[in-house]
């Protein structure tokens, strides 16, 4: 424990957890007043059970950058569970601890070199501008910006990424949906992800047998010692790794029969732990890219157009005019727009031993969940937090998360996120919504807040 003064939580009784009034817009408002009075709270879990809740940016921080905080130990038969909570399999490099985690972040980041993504910028652009083409032919009337745009974009991207064949793009893209619906049957959920699964893993097979100039098989030639280290020290970047880090992780589906050592079908191969990338391993990975490199691309472009549209026409004019204040734009939308559907990662820790933070402690074997959202509309952090300040040159904020887990895709989701305002922007400065605000429809059980569609007129002049 450390030597911090420290308290029992106290205060009154509050609302079963996820609170209510989480959107878009922002976390629920409730996150104010605990910010300023009970920054660390137990609360109850809507469905049973108890859990920490931590709300600040500094608190946030230091229980990211502490190892008595660890993912891995949320798998144990002992370690509490939550109703509606997707949980991403043991094994996935979101579920893992150091070492484990240290071995298998340095080898995939050797397929997320910084050259390696800027060089994909030309081919985002192309596709954004054929999207809009389309989208400008398609005749009179609104124009669906999720359908039309937001979700191919992001899945043409992310399938382009893997490597997966443009003609299999629309049942992927149906299993990643199925898999995604928190609200549905649980057995829906787990057939969706079994074909995801079976189907990573019969790609990894053949990028094993032929590889191509994708992600997917750079991540298979990847091997400790060629690529960069990785510091898996305290304040050690942000994020969580890729985002909402889907995924089964069974390696279910294929054989893999490359004639390395690493990956030769036998057990040890198939599991990882070597200088190289397991079968299984490879499959966790496509899973984990799969889920940030689509849902949330998808969901925040949709997100991002919208809430410009809605309370920000000026902005968007204004950003058509100079793209060049279009990444300082998206790093405050990044901060602003809520995409978390619960106002948490959905990520559990658990405390191995007894931990304080923020004037309590929480002890050993208890969860703890960290609210991004509210912490970035912490006042110590960001003067005037509740404004979307489009010129904010100072932003720390915790959209992609902190410390061992940063974002693998959080250099590619700007890029993606960029290019998608800067196009539509450009092309269509007199955008506007076809429907108010509040008669947007948004996707029910979605573990993020996602549009189901964003009707738009697309007149190209500002009038």
């Amino acid at each position: 424990m450390t030597g911090r003064p420290a308290a029992p939580d106290e205060g009154p009784e509050l609302p079963e957890f996820p609170f209510p009034g989480s959107s878009h817009r922002g976390p629920a408002p409730l996150f104010a007043r605990l910010r300023a009075e009970r920054p660390v709270v137990r609360v109850a879990w809507r469905g049973g059970g108890h859990a920490w809740l931590v709300t600040r940016h500094e608190d946030v921080i230091r229980v990211l950058d502490d190892p008595r905080f660890s993912r891995a130990a949320s798998y144990a038969p002992e370690a509490p569970r939550f109703e509606g909570l997707f949980q991403a399999p043991p094994g996935m490099i979101i579920s893992l601890d150091p070492p484990d985690h240290t071995r298998l972040r340095a080898l995939a980041e050797q397929a997320f070199s910084p050259e390696r993504v800027e060089g994909m910028r030309p081919r985002v652009r192309e596709v954004a501008g054929r999207l809009l083409d389309e989208l400008e032919k398609s005749g009179p009337g609104p124009a669906d910006l999720v359908a039309g745009f937001a979700a191919p974009l992001a899945m043409t991207v992310i399938c382009e990424l893997l490597g997966v064949p443009e003609a299999d793009r629309d049942r992927f893209h149906a299993w990643v949906r199925q898999f995604a619906d928190v609200s549905a049957p649980p057995e829906q959920a787990a057939e969706g992800g079994e074909k995801l699964g079976a189907y990573i893993a019969g790609l990894v097979a053949a990028k094993q047998a032929e590889p191509a100039d994708d992600v997917l098989s750079a991540l298979i030639g990847a091997r400790l010692g060629t690529g960069t280290d990785v510091d898996e020290g305290p304040g050690a970047g942000r994020g969580p790794d890729a985002g909402t880090g889907t995924g089964t992780g069974t390696g279910t589906g294929a054989d893999a029969d490359a004639d390395s050592d690493a990956q030769d079908g036998s057990p040890g191969a198939r599991a990882g732990g070597g200088d190289r990338l397991g079968f299984d391993e490879l499959v966790g990975l496509g899973f984990t890219l799969l889920g940030a490199g689509f849902d949330s691309s998808a969901g925040q472009i949709g997100n991002f157009a919208a809430t410009l549209l809605a309370r920000h026409r000026d902005v968007w004019r204004r950003l058509g005019e100079h793209p060049e204040e279009i990444p300082v734009a998206v790093e405050e939308l990044l901060r602003t727009v809520n995409l978390n559907g619960n106002d948490t990662s959905g990520l559990p820790r658990i405390a191995t031993e007894d931990v304080a933070v923020g004037g309590v402690v929480i002890p050993a074997g208890e969860a703890v969940f960290l609210a991004f959202p509210s912490a970035n509309r912490d006042a110590a952090v960001f003067p005037d937090p509740d404004r979307a300040d489009f010129g904010r040159a100072d932003n720390p904020h915790l959209a992609f998360g902190h410390g061992i887990h940063r974002c693998l895709g959080a250099p590619l989701a700007r890029l993606e996120l960029t290019v998608a305002l800067e196009e539509l922007t450009r092309r269509f400065p007199g955008a506007r919504l076809a429907v108010p605000e509040h008669e947007l429809i948004w996707r029910a059980g979605d573990v993020n807040h996602n549009l189901l569609a964003l009707p738009v007129e697309l007149p190209r002049s500002t009038a």
